[in-house]
């Protein structure tokens, strides 16, 4: 069953039409026609079960069968990635929306090579790309995504993590897993907000880990070899969501 994705503010009544980016495709790509079964999602965990009652070139209109809403996971994913150059960037924006993360904040680190000049422009352009990923995966919550900010920038922010975490190529780390452990066994629940940082191809500056560490943030290991950037938000989030989601630890229900 095909996706398409409509902005909340035109999520209202019980016939809705599709956005004009999504008519061209709709029609011109998945050749939608009338009487097909589709689904729409919002990005705010709200799901329309659609049956299409009229498509051309100019319009695709659909009768909203059922509406259901989707309970977003009992915990949220802050991925701190240092902007990298490319269009790797992309492919993490695309990745960590299909791994549920809540938010992304690009980092412009000490050692990160891309600055970013029309931030407004970057940021369509990363909706667009989290948009993509929704439907490609069908998860009806976007992240949200911030402006770039300095490792130093967000820190003044004191934010609080229960559980912060930074991917280090320094000594002295452990597995993600301990660290959720641990939170458990001191709390008896589950971290509800976790925070990782990932560093950019050679890593934060010593300035910036200092910095990072100082804040409370626990450094975790990704393995014995260096990865990529890209890679390491993968393997991080990855593992992350792997420790929390491992049968029984979030209840009936998940």
């Amino acid at each position: 069953m095909h996706r398409f994705y409509l902005p909340p503010e035109e999520f209202s009544g019980d016939e809705i039409s599709l956005p004009r980016g999504e008519v061209h495709h709709a029609f011109n790509v998945l050749r939608i026609r009338e009487g097909e079964r589709v689904v729409v999602l919002d990005g705010q965990g709200t799901e329309l079960m659609c049956v299409v009652t009229a498509a051309d070139k100019n319009d695709v209109r659909l009768d909203v069968q059922q509406r259901n809403k989707v309970q977003p996971l009992p915990y949220r994913v802050t991925l701190l990635q240092a902007m990298t150059k490319g269009k790797s960037m992309d492919f993490i924006i695309q990745k960590a929306t299909e791994l549920c993360v809540h938010r992304i904040v690009p980092l412009m680190a000490g050692r990160s090579v891309v600055r970013v000049d029309d931030v407004e422009s970057k940021l369509d352009k990363w909706t667009a790309i989290a948009i993509d990923s929704i439907k490609q995966c069908g998860c009806p919550w976007l992240p949200v995504i911030e402006e770039p900010v300095t490792p130093k920038e967000f820190l003044d922010r004191n934010e609080n993590f229960d559980l912060p975490l930074i991917a280090s190529l320094q000594g002295h780390t452990r597995h993600s897993r301990e660290y959720v452990d641990s939170f458990y066994s001191e709390h008896n629940k589950l971290p509800e907000t976790l925070g990782v940082w990932i560093g950019p191809e050679g890593d934060f500056t010593p300035a910036e880990i200092n910095d990072i560490l100082t804040a409370g943030h626990h450094p975790i290991t990704l393995g014995q070899v260096i990865l990529r950037s890209e890679t390491a938000a993968l393997y991080a989030i990855s593992s992350i969501n792997y420790e929390m989601q491992f049968p029984g630890r979030l209840g009936p229900g998940f």
